[in-house]
């Protein structure tokens, strides 16, 4: 009776609450006690400086105060914008509209709420926050005398401790949480909570935030549905081969070599953002690599074995499987560093099989990785290479982490706020699904990718690397190439990809994308977004902004312009290749099963 009460007089339900306080108690006492024994187990150690994080914040602080002039600076800077807030504030409380002392940017998604305007307490709140990250920023850049790598550090981890301090990521500061949490009567941090729970169970005692729905979305269902057949397999990887849709096909297949970093259905998400689909429907006969999600079996698998049991092994297969003499090859990020060092050692023997090469945000040089160089220095290589010879590989989380830390605000603060302080449930996004599909990474070819391609950047000196007995040049690649860089790429900046477009031995087409990493890639024609930038002049001067003055920018996607410009160099058609009449043995349905390794499931 009194439970019915309550209801109707729009009460929780005290019996429901209890259960739930019963529930998070139970749970979050069995999480404790896990990780208290796993932490003895091993014996607990103090941790080490193992990024250099701490080292870099010393030696900041110790130029910093060797300057107390830039220190004063910075606290009357610091004081000048407070006062001017609160003289704004109390012109606010007499009527009056004064302009801002601090805004967001405005792509800043953090105060979109009206609240966060509309509200005088809020505005407070926020403009407060804006200051004081803008003077923190200010008073730690640039410091006079400081390591370049120390700075970049120290930049990179107080951007990542002034976006943690957002009053957005608090219930008391956050207009709309505090709406919800009224609303709900607290059943919102309570459900929020209790996924909380659920992510730290999911992670094993460690924080695996939920970024989706993942029980939305199943491989072959709806996402990575283009028709096709795997014809080829072996440690490494299987090789799918998609079923035509038109009745004449270009004579030259194409090769899709996509990073091992992340898999490959980022380009077949969905019918109408599928490049492999769009590409099929072109005439092209597509092939895509699908590669294995390593354990501790693959170890010992280097950078050599992705290109001899990968790539050269899929254009033995293709032309086997097509009659083909020649192929076109496309590589995506890690994909396309790849391609480029089959492509140069391919060119070393004088095999042409590769007949133009296209480069999705792909490094060859890598002297500005941009800020991914943070997380790389000798250091934490040595560090990382402990790890991975323990257990054989790096854990996809691991790499997965450091991506979302690129962008906190958009891949972590913004799932913490929806999923634990309005208690609701990740909205089912199939790139975010593709997104949490993480892969492991074999030790060894890792160790040898840091090392030799960020920490010497040895890939664009000639000879420097030897892969299979041969030494790399990439001079030598003289078959037409397309670099598509995006202006916005977080991990493979537009201009570092520039610097590595100009090491090869016959200037390619180099076009500039809008957006980012993904987004600018992954941009269908019917969408017409973005934009991009090519020279017509076909000029590629040593300045990267000096290419970006003489570029014209053109609407809607590059995937028109790249299709334009592959069809130039060689448009002889044949009839339309079924897989399943070539002389490959068809082995099972796309998308295979090497993709369907999640490690997030399995680790449940």
């Amino acid at each position: 009776m009194a439970s019915t009460d309550t209801q109707q007089a729009g009460l929780p339900d005290t019996q429901e609450l209890a259960r739930t306080y019963a529930e998070v108690a139970q749970r979050s006492s069995k999480l404790l006690s896990e990780y208290i024994q796993r932490q003895v187990s091993k014996g607990v150690e103090p941790p080490d400086d193992e990024m250099g994080v701490a080292q870099a914040f010393f030696d900041m602080m110790a130029k910093l105060m060797s300057d107390p002039v830039r220190l004063a600076t910075n606290q009357m800077n610091l004081l000048r914008d407070y006062f001017s807030l609160w003289q704004n504030s109390v012109q606010r409380l007499w009527g009056l509209t004064p302009e801002p002392v601090a805004t967001p940017e405005k792509s800043d998604k953090r105060f979109k709420h009206e609240e966060w305007q509309d509200s005088f307490v809020f505005d407070f709140i926020k403009q407060s926050y804006l200051i004081a990250a803008r003077n923190i920023h200010d008073t730690v850049c640039c410091i006079d005398g400081l390591d370049e790598a120390a700075q970049k550090k120290v930049n990179f981890y107080t951007r990542q401790y002034v976006d943690a301090m957002a009053p957005s990521n608090f219930a008391l500061t956050n207009p709309e949480v505090l709406e919800e949490t009224c609303r709900t009567r607290g059943q919102n941090l309570i459900k929020g909570f209790n996924n909380l729970l659920r992510d730290l169970e999911a992670g094993d005692g460690q924080l695996r935030v939920r970024m989706t729905d993942t029980e939305a979305f199943e491989l072959g269902r709806n996402v990575a549905t283009t028709p096709g057949k795997v014809v080829f397999q072996n440690d490494m990887m299987q090789l799918l081969q998609y079923t035509p849709s038109t009745a004449k096909v270009f004579e030259r297949p194409l090769l899709i070599v996509p990073p091992w970093i992340n898999k490959y259905y980022v380009l077949d998400l969905r019918d109408k953002n599928s490049y492999i689909k769009w590409a099929v429907d072109q005439g092209h006969t597509v092939f895509v690599i699908s590669w294995v999600n390593p354990d501790t079996r693959h170890a010992e698998k280097g950078f050599d074995a992705y290109m001899s049991e990968g790539v050269l092994a899929a254009i033995d297969a293709i032309c086997e499987q097509t009659g083909a003499k020649e192929i076109n090859a496309a590589g995506y990020c890690l994909g396309g560093t790849l391609l480029g060092t089959t492509m140069a050692w391919l060119a070393a023997r004088r095999d042409k099989r590769i007949a133009s090469g296209t480069f999705f945000t792909s490094l060859l040089d890598f002297s500005q990785p941009g800020e991914l160089g943070v997380f790389i220095d000798e250091q934490q290589v040595q560090s990382l290479e402990k790890k991975m010879n323990e257990r054989g590989y790096l854990e996809g989380a691991e790499m997965a982490g450091t991506f979302n830390m690129l962008r906190a605000n958009d891949l972590i603060w913004s799932f913490v706020i929806n999923n634990y302080l309005m208690g609701k449930d990740p909205f089912p996004f199939d790139l975010l699904y593709w997104n949490s599909d993480s892969t492991r990474l074999p030790a060894r070819m890792h160790s040898f990718y840091l090392r030799r391609m960020y920490l010497e950047n040895a890939l664009r000196e000639p000879g420097a690397i030897e892969l299979c007995g041969v030494k790399i040049d990439l001079g030598k690649i003289k078959a037409p190439c397309y670099f598509i860089s995006t202006i916005e790429d977080h991990i493979a900046p537009w201009k570092t990809t520039y610097l590595g477009a100009l090491t090869l031995g016959k200037a390619p087409r180099f076009v500039l994308g809008g957006s980012g990493h993904i987004a600018g890639i992954v941009n269908p024609p019917a969408a017409n977004k973005y934009g991009y930038w090519v020279r017509e002049d076909g000029e590629l001067p040593e300045d990267s902004d000096e290419w970006l003055k003489g570029a014209t920018q053109h609407p809607g996607s590059w995937w028109t312009d790249w299709q334009g410009w592959v069809t130039a160099l060689d448009s002889k058609q044949v009839a339309a290749r079924d897989p399943e009449k070539g002389p490959l043995e068809v082995l099972e349905d796309a998308p295979g099963s090497y993709v369907k390794a999640r490690l997030d499931k399995s680790s449940r």
